[in-house]
């Protein structure tokens, strides 16, 4: 047997890769340290600053030295404050038992594969899907079935079409509505046919909810974890970043029957042990506080969306789903790439950021490899900016 040396690496590394949007983000910046103009399209993350109440919440946590270990599983008075706000936005009925703190909304999306998928179970995923599902499905040994949404009914998500990808393997299904990348939306009686089918197989299904605010139109916020018996098989994966632009104080939060609850705190103790006590007081604040940031920013989003929409309508060779919520739009660039001679949305993206100097996500990232990723979490002025670059880039010849 060949020893084993200092640079070999566990093989379970192997199943997953990099973040897409984190790469982007680092290849953006690098560009910025060498001097160069970017214009940056690829974070998901609110450019609002924390609401001043919040920030205040933790200079008093840090004057009133709250700064050692909490419950491995968050203090019981922010995981109340989750329950109430849950509680009054979407009327349901949890309790700090079923309620889980975690460091941000991907630690207890990557926590719940850890504690429910064993080797070989099957998880939906509908396409396009958030960058970190397919990775933390396969470090946890389970399969990937990729669900392709229909494009020109807006990336829809359907009872039908989840039916029809069951099988007896089928453990877990991920909704992200609204959806990061797309923006698309789950009806509300969608939502219940989707939940009708895989509760009555005993098949867990996770709302992701990190952008449950951010709804354009005549859509509401709703979570299905209000339906009737819904608490039995339905999780709720939650986050306070993008809602209340606290993107870097990584609280995020997990609803779900107490068992699932348990197995995560019993996983979280060797693994990261508490989220930092300050920031939790901090997400206290963000729950119980004042609100009028949330609709704020909504109002904002909203005005960028139509812009960056009415934009890349007028880009040849683009074309784009109108995005229902979060804060992102999700182009086709399939006819400008066959223009242009640009095999894939990863080289697009590339040469957009090299020649143009924007910096998108490609496709690939989230299962397509016609579309990119444009964030409009970002100033008029930047959008403007950028997308005449996308104009100019795309119009070349």
């Amino acid at each position: 047997m060949t020893p084993t040396t200092a640079t070999e690496l566990a093989e379970r590394l192997n199943t997953i890769s990099v973040s897409s949007t984190v790469k982007v983000s680092a290849e953006a910046e690098r560009l910025r340290r060498e001097g160069v103009d970017v214009v940056d399209f690829g974070a998901g993350e609110p450019d609002f600053p924390t609401p001043d109440n919040i920030k205040q919440a933790a200079v008093k946590a840090l004057d009133d030295n709250f700064t050692k270990y909490t419950a491995v599983g968050g203090v019981l008075e922010l995981k109340k404050a989750i329950c109430e706000r849950h509680a009054t936005d979407f009327g349901t009925s949890y309790t700090p038992a079923e309620c889980v703190v975690t460091v941000g909304g991907k630690h207890v999306i990557f926590n719940l594969m850890q504690v429910l998928v064993n080797p070989g179970d099957e998880v939906i995923i509908p396409v396009p899907y958030w960058v970190t599902y397919k990775d933390v499905v396969n470090y946890a040994g389970g399969k990937c079935v990729f669900l392709e949404t229909d494009e020109v009914s807006g990336f829809a998500l359907t009872a039908a079409q989840v039916e029809k990808h069951l099988t007896s393997k089928t453990k877990v299904l991920i909704v992200n509505s609204p959806s990061n990348p797309s923006g698309a939306v789950v009806d509300d009686e969608e939502f219940r046919r989707i939940l009708a089918l895989t509760s009555s197989r005993g098949i867990w299904l996770i709302t992701d909810e990190c952008y449950c605010q951010f709804l354009y139109g005549n859509h509401k916020p709703y979570s299905i974890a209000s339906a009737p018996n819904a608490k039995e098989t339905v999780i709720v994966a939650g986050s306070l970043s993008k809602t209340y632009a606290m993107t870097g104080w990584r609280i995020g939060f997990g609803l779900a029957p107490v068992p699932v609850i348990n197995a995560i705190v019993k996983l979280q103790s060797h693994m990261t042990s508490n989220p930092t006590s300050i920031a939790q007081r901090a997400a206290i604040e963000a729950l119980r506080g004042p609100q009028d940031s949330v609709p704020a920013m909504l109002s904002q989003y909203r005005s960028r969306r139509d812009y960056v929409m009415q934009r890349l309508r007028g880009i040849p060779g683009v074309t784009a789903a109108e995005p229902q919520g979060a804060f992102y739009a999700y182009p086709n660039v399939g006819d400008a790439m066959k223009k242009l001679g640009i095999p894939t949305a990863l080289e697009f993206a590339e040469r957009l950021l090299n020649q143009a100097h924007v910096a998108v996500v490609p496709g690939e990232a989230f299962g397509t490899d016609r579309h990119v990723r444009i964030s409009y979490a970002t100033s008029m002025k930047e959008l403007e900016r950028g997308l005449d670059r996308i104009q100019k880039f795309v119009e070349q010849r």
